[in-house]
C-alpha cells in the first residue's frame, strides 16, 4: 500500500517496515544517490493546501522535522507528494504524527534557506510508500514532541468571570498589543489587550528579563493562552500581569493555518480540548472582525500615513546615539521619491552588491529612541514587521520633496518592531514573491562589476517583471485594503473586497467555451448555439414562396429567388431602400425569408446586414429569437426571449426614413422591441492566497482580457491571445509556489436556488497588466 496508517509505540511501528530498509538521517541526504533500501523519519510539523497542478494532478506539500540534530538547518525538509498519494495523505496526517518515507527521490530546493537544501519527491507511480504513526499526546516522548508525556488538567477562566487577586489560566484573542520593549528597569515589557466570546476585555502588562519569553504576538487577531497570570483590579477594571511560573502560547488567528504554537518554552501541554478552544476562538475572530491596522505595501504609500509594514531587512546602520537606519523592501516600489539617509559606508551592514542593486527600491526607515536597542539586535535578511510607522514629506537639500519613513520613539498605538518566523503566513507569501528576484540578482553579471557610486540604474528587465505587484491591475477603488480569502469566507454578505492571490486552476479549459450570452435586464445566461443547431432552426422555418404570396414592406423592394439545387424551395429577399432607391450593397439591409444558414452567410459577405424573417398574416416578423435577429459580416446579434417584445418589420420604417440610414444593430434592436444579449466571458477561477482557497467567477465582456468576447469565437488569433494570457496566470510548467500573483476586486452575493440561498463571488474592476 502506498500509504499505511499505523498505531502503537514507535518500536512496534518500525516492525512493519520491510527488513531490508535502513534509516538515514536527513543531514546525510545528497542529490544523485540511490535510496532504494533506506527510509527517512521525522515528525509532521506543517502542511500546505492540497491543490491540483496545471495538469490536474493532485499536489500536497508537508514539512518533516527530524528530532535528532534539531538545531541544524538539515533537521527539516520539504516532502512533495503527487497524485492519489497526495489526496490520501491530506486526509489523514496531523500535526505531531511520526512519518517514515520510502521509495523517494531528491531534487534541489530553493524555497527556504532555513530548511534542507534538498526536497523529497514521492508518488504512487514511483513506488513510494509513506508510513504514518498516529499516537496520542500521552504516548509521545519528549524527544519527539514539545508536549509533556501526560498532559495535566488545566481549568480555564472566561474573561467575564475574573476575580481580584486570583491567579488563573485563560485563552483570548489579541485586540491590541505592543511588541516587547525595554522597560525603565532591567525587564522587557509587552502590553496586550485580549478579548473572548464574552466580549470582555482584559489589559495585560507582562514583564520578563528575557525578551523571547514574552508572548510572540505578530498580528491583531492572534490567539493566546496564558497560564498562571495574576489578576488585579485597578480603576474598577480587571488587569493581568505576570506571576511566578507564567507561560504563554500564541497561535496564528487565521482559520486554515496549522495549529503550531509560538513559545520559548521547551515543554508544554496542549490537549485536544485546547485545540478545540483555539479553533473556536479563530472562528469567533473571523465572524467578529477586529479593526485591523492598515498593512501597506511600498507601492501603496502616500504622505502622512501611519501604517503597519512587513518586509525584508536588506541593510542597517547606526545613525547616532538616538536613531538607527533600517533599509527594508517588500518586492514593490514606492511611487514617490524617498529620503536617502547618509551614513558611513563602513557602518552599513548587509551585502553591498544587493544594497546597490536595490538602491532605488528599498526605503530607509529611521527608528528612534527606545527602538534603537531592538534595531541593533536585528539581523540582515530577517523578515520584520514595523508597527505604526509614519511617512511624511520632507524637503531635501536640493529642494525636491521626498518621503521620510519614521518609527517614532515610545510605544503609543502599538509602535514597535517584531521579527517574524520563517513559517509565518506573511513571510511565506512574501518570501515566495522575493525568491525569483533574489535568484536573478545572484545570477546578475553586475555582481562582478558593481555600478558606480552615484548610479541609480535598476536591475535588468527580467527583474523588473518580477517586481510587478501582480499580473493584473485594478481599474478603480485602489484605496481599498487587501483582505485575506479566509476572512472573506467568514464575512457577511454582500461586500466588496480587494484581494491578492494565485490562480490555482480555471474552468473551462477550452477557452472559447467560456463565451456566453448575457441579458443585462433579467441577468440570465445562455449558451451560444452551434452552427448545426442554427441551421436546423432555419431549415424548419424555410417555406415555399411564390410571387403571389410574397409579403411586401413599404420601404423594401422584394423578389423571390429559387433556392440553389432545390427546385421547389424559394427564398424571398427584401432589400431595404431609401427614398425608393436602393443603396450600395455595403449599406443595404436585407430581410431574408426562407434562407438557410449557408445562404445567410453568403448574403453577409455582400450586404450591410441580414435579418431572418417569416411571413405572419399580412406582415413580416422576426424568426424565433433562438437565432440571431441581426447578422453583420462574421458577427451575430441575439435578443433575449424573456425580455423582448418583438414588433413587425414595418417598425424599421422610422430608420429607413432617416437622411442616411446606418442600420446599426443597437438601433435595429430598439426599433424592433428587442433587448440585445451581450457576449461575455464566464469563467471560474480557483484562487489561493495562503490563508485558504475561494472560487470566484469572472463575468466580463472585454475589460479583463482586453479582448472583446464577441470577437473570440470567429478569430483564431484572439483565441491564441487568450491561451497566452491564461498560461501567464496559471503556468502549467510550474508548481503553485511559482505562480504569479493576481490583484483583484471581488464581490460576494447571494443567488436564490429554489428555496436555498447560495453564496457566490465575482471578479470586477480588474484587468490584465501590460506585458
Amino acid at each position: 500500500m502506498p500509504l499505511e496508517v499505523l498505531s502503537g509505540s514507535l518500536r512496534v511501528v518500525k516492525n512493519h517496515l520491510p527488513n531490508h530498509l535502513q534509516k538515514i538521517g536527513l543531514e546525510h541526504l545528497q542529490l544523485g544517490r540511490d535510496y532504494a533500501n533506506q527510509y527517512i523519519q521525522g515528525s509532521f510539523v506543517t502542511s500546505y493546501q492540497l491543490i491540483n497542478l496545471g495538469n490536474e494532478k493532485p499536489f500536497f506539500k508537508i514539512v518533516l522535522q527530524e528530532s535528532e540534530n534539531s538545531s541544524s538547518r538539515n533537521s527539516s525538509i520539504y516532502i512533495l507528494i503527487f497524485g492519489k498519494l497526495a489526496e490520501d495523505c491530506a486526509k489523514v496526517v496531523q500535526q505531531g504524527d511520526i512519518i517514515m518515507v520510502t521509495g523517494f527521490s531528491l531534487s534541489m530546493s530553493t524555497n527556504d534557506p532555513s530548511r534542507h537544501t534538498c526536497q523529497v519527491e514521492v508518488s504512487e507511480e514511483a513506488g513510494s510508500t509513506i508510513y504514518v504513526c498516529t499516537r496520542s499526546l500521552q504516548n509521545e516522548t519528549e524527544a519527539e514532541t514539545a508536549s509533556l508525556k501526560v498532559a495535566p488538567k488545566y481549568t480555564y477562566t472566561p474573561l467575564n468571570h475574573l476575580k481580584n487577586e486570583s491567579i488563573v489560566n485563560l485563552f483570548g484573542a489579541v485586540k491590541f498589543f505592543k511588541p516587547p520593549y525595554l522597560s525603565k528597569g532591567t525587564d522587557y515589557c509587552s502590553m496586550v489587550t485580549i478579548v473572548d466570546q464574552s466580549n470582555t476585555k482584559l489589559v495585560c502588562s507582562l514583564f520578563n528579563p528575557v525578551k523571547d519569553a514574552l508572548p510572540q504576538i505578530y498580528r491583531i487577531g492572534d490567539i493566546v493562552r496564558f497560564h498562571r497570570i495574576k489578576i488585579k483590579e485597578f480603576n474598577d477594571q480587571m488587569q493581568g500581569t505576570t506571576s511566578p511560573g507564567f507561560s504563554s502560547l500564541t497561535f496564528d488567528g487565521n482559520i486554515e493555518t496549522p495549529l503550531i504554537p509560538r513559545t520559548s518554552s521547551k515543554t508544554f501541554s496542549f490537549t485536544d480540548e485546547d485545540r478545540k478552544t483555539v479553533k473556536d476562538l479563530r472562528m469567533w475572530v473571523a465572524s467578529n472582525l477586529f479593526s485591523l491596522p492598515p498593512m501597506k505595501k511600498l507601492s501603496d504609500i502616500q504622505p502622512f500615513m501611519f501604517f503597519e509594514f512587513t518586509g525584508k531587512l536588506i541593510g542597517k546602520a547606526k545613525v547616532d546615539g538616538s536613531s538607527y537606519l533600517l533599509k527594508v523592501w517588500d518586492g514593490t516600489r514606492c511611487p514617490l521619491p524617498t529620503w536617502n539617509v547618509l551614513v558611513r559606508e563602513d557602518d552599513l551592514e548587509g551585502d553591498e552588491y544587493v544594497i546597490r542593486q536595490l538602491k532605488c527600491l528599498t526605503v530607509d526607515v529611521v527608528a528612534y529612541d527606545n527602538h534603537v536597542h531592538v534595531a541593533k539586535l536585528l539581523k540582515v535578511g530577517q523578515f520584520i514587521s514595523i508597527y505604526n510607522m509614519h511617512v511624511k514629506p520632507h524637503s531635501s537639500e536640493n529642494g525636491r520633496e521626498v518621503l521620510q519613513f519614521l518609527l517614532h520613539g515610545g510605544t503609543g498605538h502599538g509602535r514597535g518592531i517584531a521579527v517574524l518566523p520563517v513559517n509565518h503566513p506573511d513571510v511565506i507569501e512574501l518570501k515566495s514573491f522575493l525568491d525569483n528576484i533574489e535568484l536573478l540578482l545572484n545570477d546578475s553579471p553586475e555582481r562582478a562589476s558593481p555600478e558606480p557610486e552615484n548610479s541609480y540604474s535598476l536591475v535588468g528587465p527580467d527583474v523588473e517583471r518580477c517586481q510587478q505587484l501582480s499580473v493584473t491591475v485594478l481599474t478603480d477603488n485602489q484605496h481599498f485594503d487587501t483582505t485575506t480569502l479566509n476572512t472573506i469566507r467568514m464575512s457577511s454578505i454582500p461586500q466588496n473586497y480587494r484581494i491578492r492571490a494565485r490562480l490555482l486552476k480555471f474552468e473551462p479549459k477550452t477557452l472559447y467555451q467560456s463565451v456566453k450570452l448575457y441579458c443585462p435586464q433579467c441577468k440570465s445566461l445562455k449558451e451560444i448555439p452551434d452552427e448545426t443547431e442554427l441551421d436546423s432552426i432555419l431549415r424548419e422555418a424555410s417555406v415555399i414562396c411564390s410571387d403571389s404570396n410574397l409579403q411586401s414592406i413599404s420601404f423594401c423592394n422584394s423578389v423571390v429567388w429559387p433556392a440553389e439545387n432545390q427546385e421547389q424551395r424559394r427564398v424571398a429577399v427584401h432589400f431595404a431602400s431609401h427614398k425608393e432607391l436602393l443603396q450600395d450593397p455595403e449599406d443595404t439591409l436585407v430581410f431574408l425569408e426562407g434562407g438557410t444558414l449557408n445562404e445567410i452567410l453568403k448574403f453577409t459577405s455582400k450586404f450591410k446586414g441580414i435579418i431572418p424573417v417569416t411571413s405572419k398574416e399580412d406582415s413580416l416578423a422576426l424568426l424565433d429569437l433562438s437565432v440571431p435577429y441581426f447578422w453583420e459580416e462574421s458577427m451575430q446579434y441575439y435578443g433575449c426571449k424573456h425580455c423582448s417584445e418583438p414588433k413587425s418589420m414595418e417598425s424599421l420604417g422610422c430608420l429607413a426614413s432617416q437622411e442616411k440610414p446606418s442600420w446599426e444593430h443597437t438601433s435595429i434592436a430598439q426599433a424592433l422591441g428587442i433587448v440585445p444579449l451581450e457576449y461575455i466571458f464566464v469563467m471560474k477561477f480557483t484562487l489561493d492566497d495562503g490563508t485558504g482557497t475561494l472560487d470566484a467567477y469572472l463575468m466580463d465582456s472585454k475589460k479583463f482580457f482586453k479582448i472583446p468576447a464577441s470577437k473570440v469565437l470567429t478569430s483564431n488569433i484572439l483565441q491564441g491571445n487568450m491561451e497566452i494570457i491564461m498560461s501567464r496566470l496559471c503556468p502549467a510548467d510550474r508548481t503553485p509556489d511559482g505562480f504569479p500573483w493576481l490583484e483583484c476586486f471581488i464581490k460576494s452575493y447571494y443567488v436564490q436556488d429554489g428555496t436555498e440561498k447560495r453564496i457566490f463571488y465575482r471578479i470586477f474592476d480588474t484587468t490584465i497588466a501590460e506585458v
